[in-house]
C-alpha cells in the first residue's frame, strides 16, 4: 500500500527518522564570490590574464561590477562570454584601428577624399548658433562602440543586468552634478561604452537625460556595488595607473593626467579599506604599461595571471568540485536565440541630417539574415559622410523578426566645420615658403544634402574657393544620383623663369580666375565623374627680375572657355603615406580662347598605385599632361622641379605645355608606437621626368633622372619630411618641410 497525500508521507519520514536511517546530508553552503574589475585604460586587459587562472582552478563567480576597462571586460565576461573567447577577440584587434579618428579612407566620398591632401584631419572644428565649438573627445570610439554590439549580440535582449548569465553593474559618472551612477539596467553595450569615457578623450554618453563619463573619477575600484549584487567574499582586482613622478609633471598633459589620476587614486584607497578579511585583493605588476598600451594586450594579459598565479593558495579556497563547476558552466551558458531576420531597418538620433538618404548605400537589407559583419560595414559607411560624432547599431525585436536600428548622433560642433592645412618647406639654398590652409563646409544646407563648400589659403600661393555642390535626388546609390555643382576659384602662384644652366632670370605672379558649372555622378566608393561648363582668366604681374622681360608678356591677359570632363578614382588607404590601393584622375578639356583662332586642348593623366608586404612599401605615379593654347603661356602651363617632382632641382625650375613623370617611392615602417605621430617612416625615391614646350617634341630621350632619400613622419599637421635630393647633372637639395610635397 503506498502512502496517499502530504500527511500519509510525513508519517512516512517521521517514522522513517524514528528508526534513526538519517538522511544525507545537503552540501555545505558556500559564499557567494563577486568579481570587483577597476578601470585602467589598457592596463585593464589584465583582467582577461586573472579570469583564464579563475577558470582554469575553477572558481565561480557569483556577480561581477566594474568601472571604466573593468566594466567592459566584466561586462563581456558577464554576458556569458568565456576568458578564452575574450582573450582570442580582443588579441585579434588592431587597437590603432579602433580608436581611429576616421574611417577607412576607401569609404569616404570623393570629395572628402580631396579635401584629406590639402587639410589636416586631425583637427575640425565647428560653428554652432554663433559659438565656435571643439569636438568633446579626442579619440574616436566608433570602432569600440560596433565591437562591444557584436560581441552581445547574443544577449541583445535582455535588458536588466541581474538577468545576464552573471548579475553585472557598471560605474559611470554623472558629468553635471559628479555623483556616481550604477548602471542595472538598458542597453548592455551601451552602458559598457558610459563607463569607460575617460573625460578629454572620449566623449561622454548620453544615458536618458543624464551625461555620464569614466566612472574612475568617483568609483573606481568599486567594491561597494559588488556588495549590494550579494557578494559575501570579494576578488578585486586593482589596474589603476598610479601616480605619475614629478619629471614627468612637466606639460599640460602630464599634470592633466596627474589630475585624473589623484580624483581616481584617492577612491581607490577608500575601496581597498573596506575589503575584509576574507576578501582578496590582486593587484598585476603593470609598471612597465600606461593606460594606452594597447600594442601590448598579450603582455599585460600575461602579467594579469601572474598576479592571479602568486596568490593561488588563496584562490583556491573559492574553488569546487569538477561537477559543480560544470553546473556553474551551464548556468552561465546563453540561451540560443534563432538567427535574428531583418524586418525593418530605421535610423534614430539625427535632427540635422536625413541619414535615409543613405539607406541604399548599406549592405543589410530587409528581408535577409542579419550579418553583423555588414552591420559594421554599414556603420563606417554611414560614419564616411562626416555628420555624426557617434554611429552605432542594435537590433530590436518584434512579432515577426528584427528591426535594425542605427542609432545616429549629430556632431554637437556642426553643421559649419573648420580644417587646417599648413605648408612649411626650406631647402638647402635658403629657399622658404609659407602656406596656410582654412576650409569650411556648410553641411546640410537643404534637405537632400547640398554642401557648401570654401577654401581660404594665405602665402606664396594664395587661393580662394567656393562651391555649392548640391545633390539632385532624394536616395544616394539609385541608378542616377548625380549631383550639380557650381564653384569660383581666384589663385596666385609665383612663377620662376629659368635659364639653361637653372638660373632664376624672373620671378612672376600668375593670377588665375576661374569658375565652372558641373554635372556629376559618384560612382559608388570608388570615386566621380564630371562635365560641365569651364573658363579660366590668366593675368601676370612681375615680382622680381634679373633680366629684363619682354613687357608685352605682362600685358598678356588670357582668358579661356570650354568644356571640361574629369573622371577621379582613389581608393588609397591613407593620403600621406599610403600603404595599398591606387589613385587615379583624368582630365580633358577643350574650348576657345579669346582673340585667337585656334582651338584649346588640354588632357592630363594622374596614376599611382601601391602595395606593402610586411612594414615596406612600394609606390609607383605615373603623370603626363600636354596643353595645346591659342597663344603661347610665359612660362608653360605645367612646370616640374622639386622633392619628388625631380628632386634636386628648384622648385617648378622646368616648365612647358607637355609634361611627363615618373616616379617609384620605397619607404619602410619604423615604429608602430610613434610619439605625436601615427608613424615614422624612411625611404627613397628614384624619379623620371621633363617638361617640353610642345607635346610634339616629347621624347624618352630627353627624360631627365633624379633620386631621394628621405625620413618621414605622419604628424596631427600633416607629413613631415627631412629629405636630399640630387637631379644627375644637376644640383643636390636638402628638404625640411611640413605638408604637401
Amino acid at each position: 500500500m503506498r502512502p496517499n497525500g502530504p500527511w500519509a508521507w510525513g508519517l512516512v519520514l517521521g517514522w522513517t527518522l524514528s528508526l534513526g536511517v538519517a538522511a544525507e546530508p545537503a552540501p555545505p553552503v558556500r559564499p557567494a564570490v563577486g568579481l570587483v574589475l577597476s578601470g585602467g585604460g589598457a592596463r585593464g586587459l589584465a583582467h582577461i590574464g586573472v579570469l583564464k587562472v579563475l577558470e582554469r582552478e575553477r572558481i565561480p563567480v557569483q556577480a561581477v561590477a566594474g568601472t571604466s576597462m573593468g566594466a567592459i571586460v566584466g561586462g563581456l565576461y558577464a554576458s556569458g562570454l568565456p576568458a578564452a573567447e575574450l582573450e582570442r577577440e580582443l588579441l585579434a584587434l588592431d587597437w590603432a584601428e579602433v580608436f581611429a579618428n576616421r574611417v577607412d579612407r576607401p569609404h569616404l566620398p570623393q570629395r572628402r577624399k580631396e579635401e584629406d591632401y590639402a587639410f589636416s584631419g586631425a583637427v575640425e572644428l565647428g560653428l554652432r548658433q554663433g559659438e565656435l565649438r571643439a569636438p568633446q573627445g579626442t579619440v574616436s570610439t566608433r570602432m569600440l562602440e560596433v565591437l562591444l554590439r557584436r560581441l552581445t549580440l547574443p544577449v541583445r535582449h535582455v535588458r536588466h543586468f541581474d538577468e545576464l548569465p552573471l548579475p553585472y553593474r557598471a560605474v559611470a559618472t554623472d558629468m553635471e552634478t559628479g555623483d556616481a551612477r550604477v548602471l542595472a539596467e538598458g542597453d548592455l553595450a551601451h552602458a559598457m561604452r558610459a563607463s569607460m569615457s575617460v573625460p578629454g578623450v572620449f566623449a561622454p554618453i548620453e544615458w536618458g537625460q543624464q551625461l555620464l563619463g569614466d566612472g574612475g573619477l568617483v568609483n573606481n575600484l568599486p567594491v561597494d556595488v559588488a556588495r549590494g549584487l550579494g557578494a559575501q567574499r570579494l576578488i578585486a582586482v586593482n589596474v589603476g595607473t598610479p601616480l605619475a613622478p614629478r619629471k614627468s609633471l612637466n606639460s599640460l598633459l602630464g599634470l592633466t593626467a596627474q589630475m585624473v589620476n589623484i580624483l581616481t587614486e584617492q577612491n581607490v584607497k577608500r575601496s581597498v579599506a573596506s575589503l575584509g578579511a576574507d576578501d582578496l585583493l590582486i593587484t598585476p605588476d603593470l609598471s612597465s604599461y600606461s593606460s594606452g598600451d594597447f600594442s601590448q594586450a598579450a603582455a599585460i594579459i600575461r602579467a594579469g595571471e601572474q598576479a592571479a598565479e602568486a596568490l593561488l593558495p588563496q584562490l583556491r579556497a573559492h574553488a569546487v568540485s569538477a561537477t559543480d563547476y560544470a553546473a556553474w558552466q551551464a548556468q552561465r551558458r546563453v540561451m540560443e536565440l534563432p538567427p535574428p531576420r531583418v524586418v525593418a531597418v530605421r535610423f534614430e538620433g539625427s535632427t540635422a541630417t536625413r541619414p535615409a538618404r543613405h539607406a541604399p548605400l548599406l549592405e543589410s537589407r530587409v528581408g535577409a539574415p542579419f550579418d553583423s559583419a555588414k552591420a559594421v560595414r554599414d556603420t563606417q559607411q554611414l560614419a564616411a559622410t562626416g555628420d555624426y560624432q557617434r554611429v552605432d547599431f542594435r537590433l530590436d525585436p518584434t512579432p515577426v523578426g528584427d528591426a535594425l536600428v542605427f542609432e545616429l548622433d549629430d556632431k554637437s560642433w556642426g553643421p559649419n566645420y573648420f580644417r587646417i592645412g599648413l605648408d612649411l618647406s626650406t631647402d638647402g639654398a635658403g629657399d622658404s615658403h609659407f602656406n596656410l590652409r582654412i576650409s569650411h563646409n556648410r553641411h546640410w544646407i537643404n534637405t537632400l544634402g547640398g554642401e557648401w563648400r570654401n577654401q581660404l589659403t594665405l602665402g606664396r600661393n594664395p587661393r580662394l574657393f567656393t562651391e555649392v555642390y548640391q545633390p539632385l535626388t532624394e536616395q544616394a546609390g539609385t541608378p542616377w544620383d548625380g549631383f550639380v555643382a557650381v564653384w569660383a576659384e581666384s589663385l596666385g602662384r609665383p612663377v620662376s623663369l629659368y635659364d639653361d644652366r637653372g638660373q632664376e632670370m624672373a620671378l612672376l605672379q600668375r593670377r588665375s580666375l576661374g569658375s565652372g558649372l558641373d554635372f556629376g555622378q559618384p560612382i559608388g566608393r570608388l570615386g566621380e565623374w564630371r562635365a560641365g561648363l569651364w573658363q579660366q582668366t590668366w593675368q601676370w604681374k612681375q615680382r622680381v627680375a634679373a633680366r629684363p622681360v619682354d613687357p608685352s608678356w605682362l600685358e598678356q591677359t588670357q582668358r579661356i572657355q570650354g568644356l571640361r570632363l574629369t573622371a577621379r578614382a582613389d581608393l588609397l588607404d591613407d593620403a600621406n603615406f599610403p600603404r595599398n590601393g591606387w589613385r587615379a584622375s583624368a582630365t580633358g578639356l577643350w574650348g576657345s580662347q579669346r582673340g585667337s583662332e585656334r582651338s584649346v586642348r588640354r588632357l592630363e593623366l594622374d596614376a599611382t598605385g601601391v602595395l606593402s608586404w610586411g612594414i615596406d612599401t612600394l609606390g609607383l605615379t605615373l603623370r603626363t599632361a600636354a596643353s595645346r593654347q591659342g597663344r603661347d603661356q610665359l612660362g608653360g602651363v605645367y612646370a616640374l622641379g622639386g622633392f619628388h617632382q625631380l628632386s634636386g632641382l628648384q622648385t617648378d625650375q622646368l616648365s612647358g605645355n607637355a609634361l611627363l613623370l615618373g616616379r617609384l617611392v620605397w619607404q619602410r615602417r619604423l615604429t608602430d608606437a610613434p610619439v605625436f605621430t601615427r608613424g615614422w617612416f624612411m625611404g627613397a625615391s628614384l624619379e623620371a621626368g621633363n617638361t617640353w614646350a610642345d607635346a610634339r617634341q616629347l621624347k624618352p630621350s630627353h627624360l631627365r633622372w633624379a633620386t631621394s632619400a628621405f625620413v618621414g613622419a605622419d604628424t596631427g599637421l600633416g607629413p613631415l619630411y627631412l629629405a636630399v635630393g640630387s637631379a644627375l647633372n644637376g644640383r643636390t637639395a636638402l628638404y625640411l618641410f611640413i605638408g604637401r610635397p
